[in-house]
């Protein structure tokens, strides 16, 4: 570094205080700060180990500093940051080529986050009805509990109510049917919709998996309408489930399918996939963003998408799934009551609590991170674990026993 430069701010101690003196309030995080990661391990700012079972909430499914990563990252950066999109670069067009030859899809649009390709998903949708059908088929059908964003636009359309409170008047013509209904289903989707938007997989929404019959409805009715389908796979994709994207699982092809999270391994980087004709609506300065694509973020996932795309490391995922799931059906069935099930795909499982501890999810998380491990909630009513894809049967185990533990003390108290 050059001499002349005051670093003095950089190597300023910060401490969890800090946050609550100069951040927006708009999370709550825990007391400790990791300062440091390697593959599922974290380290805090007073040196205590964690076991790291939420990887960033889904996203670093490769594990913290992964090398393969760390190394394409460090020799972009000593090449080429960012051009701006009147230009176009060679890293983003090899992760274009790499996604459209490993899904159904023959094109993309690079943006930065989950929530940024559904409002691109969902903004195609629109511009290409009111092209083909006229202004009038404009509505968005989602569903309840679902979660596609924190922009006005996709949190309108997610169906939680408790994070649009406060910012109406919210986007019209958006309606909302209950998750895995087909009857509901049925009853919403007319010839007005534009545009079907579905998680294969809740995430947010408390890890549920969709069912294939309603999946294979909605596709029905897509068909049927002239609407849209459109699969977030934001949390789902990218190996997840054992699948590069969950909708291979189903065998049912989205119309458009929007990818975050994992796909950068903690580098912001999204994907909206679609076909060349729907591609064809968004013609140039239609829709755009400033950093989508640029050289670091492509390199970043096209080394993700190559390290993941792999018939053994997908095996491997399926495997290790097993063996979580499987280790999880135990403890449930140890602690009756505390949970009641497990539910989920791959290696993204929901331990749902009983009527008895309703509400408590955040106080077994709480207890975990007391005793060296990570893990995430998905509401207030299930516990949700979604470690890195290469955990190994080791970390499974010690998982187990730190759960065990966790729970031990909070049954103690």
């Amino acid at each position: 570094m050059n001499a002349n430069v005051d670093t003095t701010a950089l190597n300023r101690p910060v401490t969890r205080q800090t946050f609550d003196e100069v951040l927006v309030p708009t999370y709550a995080p825990a007391a400790m700060v990791p300062v440091r990661g390697a593959g599922l391990d974290l380290w805090d700012q007073a040196g205590k180990h964690y076991l790291d079972f939420t990887s960033g909430i889904a996203v670093a499914a490769l594990g913290h500093c992964n090398p393969v990563v760390v190394e394409a990252l460090t020799r972009q950066a000593n090449t080429l940051w960012h051009l701006g999109n009147g230009y176009t670069n060679e890293p983003v067009l090899r992760l274009g080529l790499a996604l459209t030859e490993a899904t159904f899809a023959d094109r993309a649009f690079f943006c930065n986050s989950g929530a940024e390709a559904n409002e691109a998903a969902l903004k195609l949708a629109r511009k290409y009805a009111h092209a083909k059908f006229g202004p009038q088929k404009s509505r968005i059908v989602s569903c309840y509990q679902s979660f596609h964003g924190r922009t006005l636009f996709t949190v309108s359309v997610g169906g939680q109510s408790k994070y649009t409170e406060g910012f109406e008047p919210l986007p019209p013509s958006i309606d909302h049917i209950v998750y895995n209904d087909i009857a509901s289903a049925r009853a919403a989707i007319g010839d007005d919709v534009c545009a079907v938007i579905v998680e294969p997989l809740q995430g947010e929404g408390g890890v549920v998996p969709g069912d294939k019959a309603f999946l294979q409805e909605l596709r029905d009715l897509c068909n049927k309408t002239g609407a849209l389908l459109i699969f977030d796979e934001v949390q789902s994709g990218m190996g997840r489930t054992g699948y590069l994207f969950n909708y291979m699982a189903y065998d049912i092809i989205p119309d458009v399918l929007t990818s975050a999270k994992a796909l950068g391994n903690g580098f912001p980087v999204a994907a909206m996939l679609t076909t060349h004709e729907l591609a064809a609506t968004l013609n140039v300065g239609s829709h755009g963003t400033t950093y989508g694509g640029n050289p670091m973020a492509a390199t970043v996932a096209l080394t993700v998408l190559e390290t993941i795309n792999q018939p053994a490391f997908l095996a491997r995922v399926k495997e290790a799934g097993g063996k979580l799931r499987s280790t999880m059906e135990k403890l449930v069935g140890d602690y009756p009551q505390v949970f009641q099930l497990v539910r989920g795909a791959g290696l993204l499982l929901g331990l749902v609590v009983t009527d008895a501890w309703k509400g408590r999810s955040k106080d077994i998380q709480k207890a975990a991170e007391a005793n060296g491990m990570m893990v995430l909630i998905a509401g207030m009513d299930v516990v949700r674990l979604a470690p890195a894809l290469i955990v190994s049967d080791q970390q499974i185990a010690e998982a187990d026993r730190i759960l065990r533990k966790s729970l031990d003390d909070l049954l103690k108290a």
